[in-house]
């Protein structure tokens, strides 16, 4: 059965590996709404082999500015919504808190507006693992447990995931939430940190690699400076003090549109009052890998040596989580697996960023 599908910021990063993937494993037609800020490319969904007009329609529209009648009818009818749209760089978020949360929570009420109006829905809200904020070393979070975000960029999905809830809550409007970690993949914007590595690497510059000083005993066992010793400027007799880098789960878009898919087609929404919440995946990278281990992967394929400095992740940048970490496993024993290995994709994504030589992320 073909159906037709509603995906808010289609022509970002992960917006057009989404639709890339319902055009290639879907009859679905995709209706693509999109402000087209800095992060936004139409480029980068005409660029995508498997593009056909005939199937995706491109609407402008700024989702701070309510959805009217009028755009409603352009639309057309929609059996799907996938809000992807959110301002999602943490330093951004930071240098202009009021602008960047004001906007991820007015476009999360105009959508949801928007759905409820409209005939009964799914619809997916996509959110991260930093609403929960720094996963202790040994615990991935799960499903519902305790919001904690640390950064505005977080604090404002963290908002946005309320206020779905709310909506199904309230007015009954079908909604699941998706919560994924660091997702990289081709065309992604030289901010991120995978297209930093390349861009710089290739330039030979270093890298910056966030990371936490730790004291290490004679054993190799670590304690962080936050949780000990802050008092004095030498570590305990006996131990050493290194750097240990920041960690992450990195999933690559297409798995992420995967999963997408599959929550809509196989998933059957929890209803209210039913259901005490609403449908809730995370979706997660296959490994975990610190920030200097990324480093070296990519440098590995690109043939050149990992240069990199270690930079202290808080006064670098604060609101700077050092470990992100979620739990899988839910989606996993619903059916649902990732498509594409992690190394290969890796490898894929550097090979095509070199080839295509971005200007963006060539200049490091």
């Amino acid at each position: 059965m073909s159906y037709r599908i509603l995906l808010t910021g289609g022509s970002g990063f992960i917006g057009h590996h989404v639709v890339e993937h319902l055009l290639k494993n879907t009859t679905w037609d995709v209706v693509v709404l999109d402000k087209l800020s800095y992060a936004g490319d139409v480029n980068k969904l005409t660029d995508v082999g498997s593009y056909d007009p005939a199937r995706v329609s491109i609407v402008w529209h700024d989702l701070r500015a309510p959805i009217m009648d009028s755009l409603v009818e352009r639309i057309g009818p929609v059996d799907y919504v996938v809000n992807l749209a959110s301002e999602s760089h943490v330093e951004r978020s930071i240098e202009d808190p009021n602008s960047f949360v004001m906007n991820n929570v007015a476009l999360m009420l105009n959508m949801l507006d928007y759905a409820n109006k409209a005939e009964p829905v799914k619809f997916i809200q996509l959110s991260t693992d930093e609403v929960y904020g720094p996963a202790p070393l040994g615990y991935d979070f799960k499903e519902w447990d305790t919001y904690l975000p640390s950064n505005p960029y977080s604090a404002s999905k963290a908002a946005q995931e309320s206020i779905a809830i709310s909506y199904w809550r309230t007015y009954g409007t079908p909604v699941a939430i998706v919560n994924s970690m660091n997702v990289f993949g081709e065309r992604q914007h030289s901010e991120k940190f995978i297209p930093l590595i390349i861009g710089r690497l290739m330039n030979g510059v270093q890298v910056p690699v966030h990371a936490e000083l730790a004291n290490y005993g004679p054993a190799g066992a670590a304690m962080l400076l936050g949780e000990k010793y802050t008092s004095t400027p030498r570590p305990p007799d006996g131990w050493e003090r290194r750097w240990v880098p920041g960690s992450r789960f990195w999933l690559h878009a297409r798995n992420l549109a995967s999963a997408l898919m599959f929550v809509l087609q196989d998933v059957e929404f929890n209803t209210y009052p039913d259901h005490d919440r609403p449908t809730k995946f995370h979706v997660v990278g296959e490994q975990e890998l610190n920030n200097l281990q990324v480093v070296q992967k990519v440098a590995s394929i690109l043939g050149v040596e990992p240069k990199y400095e270690f930079v202290d992740f808080h006064s670098q940048r604060p609101g700077h989580d050092r470990r992100y970490a979620l739990d899988g496993s839910l989606i996993r024993s619903a059916g649902w697996y990732p498509p594409f290995g992690f190394d290969e994709s890796l490898r894929k994504t550097v090979l095509w960023t070199v080839e295509h030589q971005n200007a963006q992320v060539v200049k490091g």
